[in-house]
């Protein structure tokens, strides 16, 4: 008798979550948080369920969710999500010159909304030198409802953003101040001050690392569409360098946005 099982969309792009990058990207790196002069700096991520497939070199850290699902055979291991970042991480950047941020691996390996703390002087600012996290379904379900993701263009190939560095100190502490608001935003359901955060976090890159939304090698007018969103809505920015998606935080639809699923541990797993 031939199998009737109903294909799942696991069975094409894998069951290896995806992450969702919010404000304070970029303190995850080493040669931007040894600049902070408030250390800790933040960012947030949160685990996403794999409802549809993205966009590759958009920001969704799709290189290091394809690592993963190599490495552990298109799912995740029941292992202590820590120490599968840590696995992951020396799984992608092995002899790399310019490792990813470790933000990639946690972002797709820990359940729920994140807050990843970045300081320098541990472990040389590589890794978190603490995880906040919440997994509360309530707070899952309103940031499903006032995040809207629009697909706007894909990173260049060839595009890199760090042909311009200016590595002042006050945006550096700015960018990492952005993802603390973010997540204390959340946990409040707060609409006004997630789209704050989020505007704050894209006004810092562009001071800190103009290549991230200005670049011979885009073609579309980031900055333009960010403003556009911006000022119609709660905030906004964009998921990843040169483009990607452009997060919308709105209480109202956005016409033509997609809608996400945020991760959230099964009960009884460890």
């Amino acid at each position: 008798m031939a199998n009737s099982r109903k294909p799942d969309l696991t069975d094409v792009i894998s069951a290896i979550p995806y992450r969702m990058a919010l404000a304070g990207g970029w303190i995850d790196q080493p040669f931007v948080s040894q600049h902070n002069p408030e250390p800790p700096g933040s960012m947030v991520v949160v685990g996403l369920e794999p409802n549809f497939r993205f966009m590759d070199r958009s920001g969704m850290a799709t290189s290091t969710r394809e690592v993963a699902r190599r490495l552990w055979n298109g799912a995740l291991p029941k292992r202590d999500p820590r120490e599968l970042v840590r696995v992951l991480y020396e799984a992608e950047n092995q002899g790399k010159p310019e490792p990813s941020g470790s933000q990639d691996m946690a972002g797709l390996i820990i359940p729920g909304v994140s807050r990843l703390d970045y300081d320098f002087a541990c472990e040389g600012g590589f890794f978190p030198a603490h995880i906040e996290t919440n997994q509360d379904p309530q707070v899952a379900h309103w940031l499903e409802d006032v995040v809207h993701v629009l697909p706007v263009a894909q990173r260049p190939e060839n595009y890199s953003p760090l042909s311009e560095k200016r590595l002042e100190r006050d945006w550096i502490r700015r960018l990492g101040q952005s993802g603390k608001d973010c997540f204390a935003a959340i946990l409040a359901k707060d609409l006004g001050a997630l789209g704050a955060s989020l505007n704050e976090c894209m006004a810092c890159w562009e001071a800190i690392l103009p290549g991230t939304v200005r670049h011979p090698a885009i073609h579309v007018d980031l900055l333009g569409l960010l403003r556009y969103y911006q000022s119609r809505y709660a905030g906004a920015m964009y998921s990843g360098c040169g483009g990607g998606y452009l997060y919308v935080i709105s209480g109202e639809p956005v016409p033509g946005s997609i809608r996400v699923t945020v991760r959230l541990q099964a009960a009884g797993a460890k």
